[in-house]
């Protein structure tokens, strides 16, 4: 196998909604955890293509081109192969595990011949736990079994058919095993993957196969035929949905910032993360993108999930904690892989995130914002929850007022950020909507106060006289991309002077050709080297901020510029490179649904005008 990399959106995605795998145009699983998005990863080849472990089927021997697609309304991946001799159609896809946490999951490679005839090989190196785990193989009449420390790995080909692959043409070396075979117009064949078998590989037939392949479809089209989305982006939207399903743990309703770790922000550069768990930002944000196209049973879902945690953390009397995992355990130390080399020489790759003992005072409003938002769509929330939500309230009026990390997890030390002083004012006032509208119990009175004490502060040092402009803190004049949410929020008047000038600022200083950086990492230092691309979530916030402000024609042609950005098959990452490429853990869920949201936002805005 090649030592070079794919590019990021070189890759579809697929899952069982309890975990995912990303495979290359080129036919090859690069990512792969199991038994859940955060575990050890089986198939790392993203982070190194030597050590990482990998799954590739693709043609041998031969020149070809490939091209990747979604069988539509579904996350089936479809890799097409064109040689000079013949077409060929690897189809990828999950099974749907259900919402019992189970160590068992399917990966089906399912090949035919179109025309002409190819031949294929396939290559499986499993590297379990992050390449650390050695591992057993054992031979049996129908396929092999991969067996590690912590988890095993079964292969089985498809039951024999004349010239097809089966378990006697598997070879085994001392990385792994792989078979080459030929296929003919009309063929089909193709190996099961699956994990924590409880019994010896048993080859499917191809009838069997294709049934699965059949539910796996369905199941997908029904889902998304909830979507009551009938605006002028349907497409995306409906992808951008479907990734936001396909990065759901299903035992739980939380979801993932990111099926992948150590994608970094800057390719050779330190930003580089794992994005394997559940922010309450990114999922609170997500309720509302659910609620706008109608899955109203995922929303309700996530809002369990943060009850729970809001919960412990009364009970606690501890704060709300930045990320979980997607179990709701709160243990996510952060460790070094120093073994591998990173993707492209990204260095270091980390797994666990350190980022979880920050303080973020944000979090609090993004999660009442979608409480509030959900009790406006007929989620209202159990009494128990009330009463936890409103004592998490009260610690927020003893602490709203003190330095904080910031929403982009500095780690350069504390500062008073105005976005983080910004949504502690939202959390109260969407707590004292809360109360004022179901009668319930609360010290409205006093949160009453520590808004207003908040919104002044905010008015009168958040805003930097000099640029004109609200700044990233109160010490400094640095911009912000954070602070587009502003006027969505209510917090100011999208036709306010200070509102419009800070818009004109930002115009100037955080926007290149439509798309937008977080900040200056030179002006403002964040504890690390390097640099990053543009934010893929902000640029939608700016397209939202650029229609709230009436700038229609403005804030359509940004969007539509964006659109141009994500993947061949409709998938972003967090950031944009200076080059156009993806960059950053990928795909984004943040990305997927300010996408949504600026979509629904911009429809109404262009339906209103017209």
């Amino acid at each position: 196998m090649e030592t070079t990399y794919p590019a990021v959106e070189e890759h579809g995605l697929i899952g069982d909604l309890q975990t995912a795998a990303l495979i290359s145009t080129d036919g090859t699983v690069d990512w792969f955890c199991a038994p859940r998005f955060d575990s050890p990863s089986v198939f790392g080849a993203l982070l190194d293509r030597r050590k990482g472990g990998h799954f590739q089927f693709s043609p041998d021997g031969i020149d070809y081109t490939s091209k990747q697609l979604y069988l539509p309304g579904t996350p089936i991946l479809i890799t097409r192969f064109h040689s000079a001799d013949g077409v060929g159609e690897l189809l990828d896809f999950m099974p749907v595990t259900g919402e019992r946490a189970t160590e068992q999951h399917r990966l089906i490679r399912l090949v035919r011949m179109v025309r002409g005839s190819m031949p294929f090989r396939f290559d499986c190196r499993p590297r379990f736990n992050y390449g650390r785990d050695p591992y057993e193989l054992e031979t049996h009449p129908e396929g092999v079994v991969f067996r590690s420390r912590t988890l095993t790995l079964t292969i089985a080909p498809f039951k024999h058919v004349e010239r097809l692959i089966d378990a006697g043409s598997i070879r085994r070396d001392e990385e792994g095993v792989a078979a080459r075979f030929t296929l003919h117009a009309g063929d089909i064949g193709g190996v099961v993957l699956e994990t924590a078998c409880p019994h010896a590989p048993r080859a499917l037939s191809t009838e069997e196969a294709c049934e699965l392949l059949a539910e796996t479809r369905d199941f997908w089209r029904r889902w998304a035929g909830r979507s009551r989305y009938t605006g002028r982006w349907r497409e995306m939207v409906e992808r951008s949905a479907m990734t936001l399903k396909l990065m759901t743990y299903a035992p739980t309703g939380a979801l993932v910032a990111a099926p992948t770790a150590g994608l970094p922000e800057q390719v050779g550069g330190q930003r580089n993360w794992d994005y394997r768990y559940t922010w309450v930002r990114d999922a609170s944000f997500s309720v509302h993108a659910l609620l706008r196209l109608g899955f109203t049973e995922e929303a309700q879902k996530y809002l369990f999930w943060l009850d729970a945690r809001i919960r412990e953390a009364r009970d606690g009397d501890l704060p709300l904690q930045v990320m979980y995992r997607i179990d709701g355990s709160p243990d996510l130390p952060e460790e070094v892989l120093g073994h591998l080399e990173g993707y492209r020489g990204s260095a270091p790759v980390r797994i666990g995130n350190g980022a979880a003992g920050q303080l973020q005072l944000d979090i609090y409003g993004e999660a009442l914002n979608s409480l509030e938002l959900a009790d406006r769509n007929g989620l209202v929330a159990p009494y128990e929850g009330w009463r936890k939500t409103a004592a998490l309230m009260d610690w927020l009026c003893e602490h709203w007022n003190q330095p904080e990390d910031g929403i982009w997890e500095t780690r350069s030390g504390r500062q008073d950020f105005t976005y983080g002083r910004m949504m502690s004012w939202v959390a109260l006032d969407r707590a004292i909507r809360l109360a004022q509208r179901r009668g319930r119990p609360g010290d409205t009175a006093r949160w009453t106060t520590e808004r207003n004490a908040i919104y002044e502060q905010v008015m009168t040092r958040g805003f930097h006289p000099g640029r004109r402009a609200f700044v990233q803190h109160y010490r400094t004049d640095i911009l912000d991309a954070s602070l587009l949410a502003m006027p969505g929020l209510g917090f100011i008047s999208p036709t306010d002077p200070m509102w419009k000038s800070t818009l004109r600022a930002m115009d100037a200083e955080l926007v290149s050709d439509s798309l937008v950086y977080r900040y200056d990492p030179n002006a403002s230092p964040d504890g690390l080297a390097g640099t990053e691309g543009t934010f893929n979530m902000c640029t939608f916030w700016y397209v939202q901020a650029l229609a709230q402000a009436g700038r229609l024609d403005d804030a359509r042609l940004t969007f539509e510029k964006m659109l141009t950005y994500s993947s061949p098959l409709g998938l972003y990452s967090e950031e944009i490179a200076p080059t156009g490429q993806q960059i950053g853990n990928f795909p984004q869920a943040f990305s997927h649904l300010s996408l949504i949201s600026t979509a629904a936002h911009l429809d109404e805005l262009l339906d209103r005008q017209h």
